[in-house]
């Protein structure tokens, strides 16, 4: 198959890492940086151009889209689709789950357990805000965010309204959620690939960070899943309509707590846990690739 891979980091590990088992199970592979596409609208004929190409000739495409230009890089997958090109997340997942309000929306209403969350942006009821989440220590996050960035840990009631005020001024929606003590500093990476998680890594900050985030300086090691947790990643990959992805989540008192499902993960998990995730990746696409594409009912 040609097979492209929609990523601005042609050196990127993970880019490496796909581009190098798909060689080695005899496709053709092309890393297309998403950002330089562009599209040609017009009645029955969507078109990508790359370079001055028509990428007509792509079977599949697996993209990695950054945060920063998730809009831009769903709007080409969104293209591809139109061209009947199979692709690994669609368009529409992607979006969801970049949105962490909507993500956290479509989680609870498939019944998946995730922090007690308040979604917020120029409100004065900054003591009911507090209340509903549960009450100081709070986390505050930027409503679009990754990698850690933009998450905010306020220990007290007044912290807690000193960054809400100042999210306030900068008009930013913000989501404020419980703090979960007994997992600070940690959390549990589930890889999902065709509704099979593949690899377990627990990520853990070295100092006294509450985000755990490998790009933030965690550190990664090996974790056995109880059949819950398991459960629970499976769900909630099912649930944002996304069949390869890494799915983030805390250990609770209640059970485990999902904070993300992320359509782009890493591949990180393969040093710490020697699994072959490229290799899974590369077989799933060849055993569905061929399949029509399934029709979204979940919603925009």
């Amino acid at each position: 198959m040609n097979i492209a891979i929609l990523s601005r980091g042609p050196g990127n590990f993970s880019t490496k890492r796909l581009m190098e088992e798909a060689i080695t199970r005899g496709h053709n592979v092309r890393v297309i940086n998403h950002a330089e596409c562009y599209v040609t609208v017009e009645k029955s004929r969507p078109v990508v151009r790359y370079q001055g190409d028509d990428l007509g000739d792509i079977d599949v495409i697996i993209p990695r889209i950054g945060q920063s230009i998730t809009k831009y890089g769903t709007a080409i997958v969104r293209q591809f689709e139109m061209q009947g090109v199979y692709t690994t997340a669609s368009s529409i997942a992607i979006n969801r789950s970049r949105d962490k309000l909507r993500s956290m929306q479509i989680l609870a209403r498939a019944d998946v357990g995730i922090p007690k969350t308040v979604f917020a942006r120029e409100t004065s009821d900054v003591d009911d805000v507090v209340e509903q989440a549960g009450g100081a220590p709070l986390i505050i996050k930027v409503a679009r965010g990754t990698h850690g960035n933009g998450v905010v840990l306020a220990e007290t009631r007044k912290a807690a309204q000193a960054v809400m005020q100042a999210f306030y001024v900068e008009g930013v929606n913000f989501l404020v959620q419980e703090f979960v003590e007994e997992s600070a500093g940690e959390d549990i990476r589930a890889f999902v690939v065709g509704g099979r998680v593949v690899a377990s890594m627990k990520r853990q900050s070295l100092d006294d960070d509450f985000r755990s985030n490998l790009h933030q300086g965690g550190e990664g090691s090996t974790v056995k899943l109880s059949d819950e947790e398991r459960k629970t990643a499976l769900k909630a990959a099912k649930a944002m309509g996304l069949s390869i992805c890494g799915v983030d989540m805390m250990r609770s008192d209640r059970g485990p707590l999902v904070l993300e499902v992320n359509p782009s993960p890493g591949f990180g998990i393969e040093q710490v846990t020697g699994r072959n995730i490229a290799e899974k990746i590369i077989e799933y696409i060849e055993q569905n690739a061929k399949a029509k594409q399934r029709k979204d009912r979940v919603g925009a």
